[in-house]
């Protein structure tokens, strides 16, 4: 299987962002995902396709873009969606099924039907599960970084008192990765990107 490189990745972020804005918040995210994963990878020493990884982590939220309407204006409550509108675009796109699910398996701490079903998602009917360990662990290190205006980092227990929400198995699957991955160092990065820490 092929792996784009980062300038063929890049490219296709420019293609499809409606606009500079756009392309700068989404792009730079997973610039510091993939950096926060590799971190990861190498305090951990972790068994994973390394090349693999950094592909998953700057294609994982490039269907956001899809989110944005006619006129340019961002639809937040469709944003539940952009994993699957990611996996489309990569899909239509020619990229293979490995390289589609990661953005359709990083949402949250994964989306399962139950969880659609009982939450009235606007998303179709599915498990939607990091599996492989480089889906867990690209899920994982996007828990790190938030494109929120003004973007930030946030730390583990912030994300920990986040998902709580989301029911007590959620809360355990984070504690789980938690315990497997480690915890990035974020101030080095925060102090780079010129993002808080929250």
């Amino acid at each position: 299987m092929r792996i784009p490189g980062d300038e063929e990745i890049r490219a296709l972020h420019e293609r499809y962002a409606p606009g500079p804005d756009a392309f700068e918040v989404v792009w730079t995210h997973c610039v510091i995902v993939c950096e926060i994963a590799e971190q990861i990878i190498e305090a951990a020493g972790l068994d994973v396709d390394v090349e693999l990884v950094r592909a998953g982590c700057l294609l994982h939220d490039i269907g956001v873009y899809r989110l944005y309407d006619m006129t340019g204006a961002f639809e937040p409550e469709q944003y539940v969606r952009h994993g699957v509108l990611g996996h489309e675009l990569l899909r239509d796109e020619g990229l293979p099924e490995v390289l589609c699910r990661f953005c359709s398996r990083h949402t949250g701490m994964g989306l399962t039907r139950e969880d659609i079903e009982r939450q009235g998602l606007p998303v179709p009917p599915g498990d939607y599960v990091a599996e492989t360990a480089e889906e867990r662990l690209v899920m994982y290190a996007d828990k790190f970084h938030s494109k929120t205006s003004p973007p930030s980092f946030v730390s583990a227990e912030t994300y920990a008192r986040h998902v709580r929400r989301f029911g007590e198995d959620k809360v355990a699957a984070f504690k789980e990765m938690r315990a497997f991955f480690g915890e990035p160092d974020l101030q080095p990065l925060a102090a780079r990107f010129g993002h808080d820490v929250v």
